[in-house]
């Protein structure tokens, strides 16, 4: 292997030849390196890693591994200690390594926190020559002048947000959601002939400082990083899936540890992300805080709240310690979502992921109050967890991937498949799976 795995305890004979021969097999054939993905969804409670095989139809989940991360590691979704979160990464490599048989090096990284801004820009380009048919080099350009805008807009709203301190952005995710040529809704431009052009593009920017701790991450961990993904993208990638003209609309929300990051999917494209800094962690800093225990305790109470061994009193006493922070975290989803007025109404599907999503009074609260009627939806919207079967293209082997906490790293694993696509088949590609 490039990178040992490391094993804990006796492995059989039969167990080592099996990993030799993997790892012979991957160095022995030409492109076998491209046939495996690494998804590392580095949260801010649990790094979760998934290995994946390529098929012809997606890809096969054959190793499985998580490991905790240190109260100091990781700072509202974002990298606070690279050697602290490098070592947990290992851990959790090694044991989707150990599982899988194999040692993959191709990497896809999520990537999460307030300061990573991804909207939906709008653009309109008069043509100088009408009758002339959209050539791919045209195209590109105009998107080229979308993502300028949409970038100069991203480092303005941070500027404001930090009060006026500039930082360097670099663009992470950029999907097409729709283009109109003289008010005529298209899926392929090329060849089209007209005088409007009306691009909107989805795009993702992330301050420089996290993608740089990211890529160092990759770096010590020695993985080829392919992409690196905002979250709520890859979630959003994991339910469209590879159909070009899927045109499902939903709101997804990934509830973590240290966010909560929402995207939302109007007729198949992704119309923009949000995220602010309330996850799991801050539901468990309550009860810390209001009961005066320590962390870990606290986090046990938090998520042993419906186990009937628990004494009553407690868990009245718990109750009221999250119901303060339920409060403020209902208030920024409301928040967030009042700012896609570009729709006129929102979605009526609320599909939940991350394991802050598992706390019990979250989803009663979304699915039994009026939370939502100072919002534009035209009925109560319908509230569930996301599946790992309703991840589209991507099928686990382990029986590993048993629920909602895994979504957010096969939809990085979904990003890796598309980037992989798009390499091995560019010229062909359409516009929008060569922008994805």
């Amino acid at each position: 292997y490039k990178r040992p795995v490391k094993y804990v305890g006796f492995i059989g004979c039969d167990k080592i030849k099996k990993l030799k021969q993997a790892a012979t097999d991957r160095t022995s054939t030409k492109g076998s390196s491209d046939r495996y993905i690494v998804a590392l969804d580095i949260g801010t409670e649990f790094v979760k890693a998934l290995i994946a095989k390529m098929t012809p139809k997606g890809a096969e989940i054959i190793g499985v591994g998580r490991a905790h991360q240190g109260l100091g590691d990781m700072q509202a979704g974002a990298i606070a200690d690279i050697s602290g979160v490098v070592a947990n990464c290992d851990k959790a490599l090694a044991e989707a390594e150990e599982q899988a048989g194999i040692s993959a090096r191709t990497v896809v990284i999520g990537i999460a926190g307030e300061l990573v801004k991804g909207t939906t820009t709008t653009v309109r380009v008069k043509r100088a020559d009408a009758e002339k048919p959209l050539d791919i080099a045209e195209v590109e350009r105009i998107i080229q002048v979308v993502q300028k805008r949409a970038e100069a807009k991203a480092r303005s709203q941070l500027a404001w947000e930090l009060g006026g301190k500039e930082v360097e952005i670099r663009l992470v995710n950029s999907a097409l959601v729709g283009i109109e040529i003289d008010g005529y809704k298209v899926t392929n431009p090329l060849g089209f002939q007209g005088k409007d052009v009306v691009v909107q593009l989805y795009t993702a920017f992330a301050p420089l400082v996290h993608i740089g701790a990211l890529e160092r991450a990759a770096q010590e961990l020695d993985l080829d990083l392919l992409a690196v993904a905002a979250e709520p993208f890859a979630v959003a990638r994991s339910v469209i899936g590879d159909d070009g003209n899927a045109n499902i609309s939903a709101i997804l929300m990934d509830v973590g540890g240290g966010t909560t990051d929402i995207a939302v999917i109007n007729d198949g494209g992704v119309q923009g992300t949000k995220m602010f800094g309330i996850g799991g962690r801050a539901y468990t800093r309550s009860i810390e805080r209001e009961l005066d225990i320590p962390f870990d305790k606290a986090e046990i109470l938090k998520t042993g709240l419906s186990d009937p061994a628990h004494p009553v009193q407690q868990n009245k006493d718990v109750t009221r310690a999250l119901d303060k922070t339920l409060n403020v975290w209902i208030k920024g989803v409301e928040l967030a979502l009042s700012e896609f007025d570009q729709l006129d109404h929102l979605p009526q599907k609320l599909f939940l992921c991350g394991g802050g999503s598992s706390l019990e009074m979250l989803m009663h609260e979304l699915n039994s109050t009026d939370w939502y009627h100072s919002l534009p939806f035209t009925k109560k919207p319908r509230v569930e967890h996301i599946q790992p079967a309703q991840v589209v293209g991507i099928v686990d082997k382990t029986g590993d991937v048993s629920d909602h906490t895994f979504i957010t790293a096969m939809g990085l694993l979904r990003v890796g498949l598309d980037t992989l696509s798009q390499e091995l088949d560019a010229p062909s590609g359409s516009i929008r799976e060569r922008i994805d």
